[in-house]
């Protein structure tokens, strides 16, 4: 990759690490309905006049369908349930929980038609990552019936992230990436405009959490989207996946020093698994060998 491809990439792994911190900070003012709404609908602003400009929106209406169901399960559920699920658990634990989204790619991907032999190392991923799941939730990390339930929320949503990037391979392959990012954003904040109005707070939140709200929609996801696409167009999508490996270290680092959360030893061993787990189930077939 050339310098400026690492840069971009480097800049993606703190940007993408970073949305658990101020997603905890803004729900404490504001529902998760409306964090998910305002950060898709800022990130809209921001996409659609970058897609049009680059001829990005073409055929887009040949797919609507498989856009709205992109929409669904890659922004509207995941950005909802996260902002959910972090009202009960920390910043950093959720970070960790996400970082199972490769895992479950390779576990949901024959589901969706995209079928690639497993070899011994992938499986070997597989359960070494599971391993990690169970470790973390298992150890110290989750105490009472409301902590699970966000633990919950976390897991579903890596669900939601998974099938987004094989819907686009399988049913959205034919238009380009910011034109799908982008039209998505404005499918979104339709979804979400009503709910959102609904769940306002009945007064203003503070300028923290309505800086919180900016920087998640106008950084982590306009310009962590842009980013992506830049990466994945110019040093190929496995090597743009790798930021999943990352993302879950700033997440923590953050959480445990700006927001004071725990960090005990089940929140390691769980981290570690499922990174090492992540790392055996996405290598190459040829890697195996």
């Amino acid at each position: 990759m050339t310098l400026r491809v690492w840069l971009a990439f480097l800049a993606l792994c703190v940007i993408w690490g970073i949305p658990y911190f101020f997603i905890k900070k803004a729900v404490v003012e504001v529902s998760p309905l409306l964090v998910a709404w305002g950060r898709i609908t800022l990130g809209a602003l921001v996409l659609l006049p970058l897609a049009w400009h680059t001829g990005g929106l073409r055929n887009i209406t040949k797919h609507l369908g498989w856009l709205v169901l992109f929409a669904v399960v890659e922004l509207v559920g995941p950005f909802w349930l996260i902002a959910l699920g972090e009202r009960s658990i920390s910043s950093s634990l959720a970070g960790i929980l996400l970082s199972a989204v490769p895992l479950t790619v390779v576990m949901i991907a024959p589901l969706m038609g995209v079928k690639e032999r497993l070899s011994a190392r992938r499986w070997a991923g597989l359960t070494i990552g599971l391993a990690g799941v169970v470790a973390l939730l298992g150890i110290d990390s989750l105490h009472g019936a409301h902590e699970w339930f966000g633990a919950g929320c976390i897991l579903l949503s890596t669900l939601g992230y998974a099938l987004g990037p094989l819907i686009i391979q399988r049913h959205l392959a034919d238009v380009q990436p910011l034109g799908v990012v982008a039209a998505s954003t404005v499918v979104g904040s339709l979804v979400l405009l009503i709910p959102a109005i609904l769940t306002a707070p009945s007064v203003m939140p503070s300028p923290s959490a309505i800086t919180s709200v900016l920087i998640l929609g106008i950084v982590c996801t306009a310009l962590g989207l842009v980013l992506f696409v830049y990466v994945i167009s110019n040093a190929g999508a496995s090597k743009a996946t790798v930021v999943t490996y990352v993302n879950p270290a700033v997440a923590v680092l953050l959480g445990v020093w700006i927001l004071d959360e725990h960090f005990g030893i089940g929140a390691g061993i769980g981290l570690v698994l499922i990174l090492l787990g992540c790392y055996l189930a996405n290598s190459s077939q040829d890697a195996a060998h």
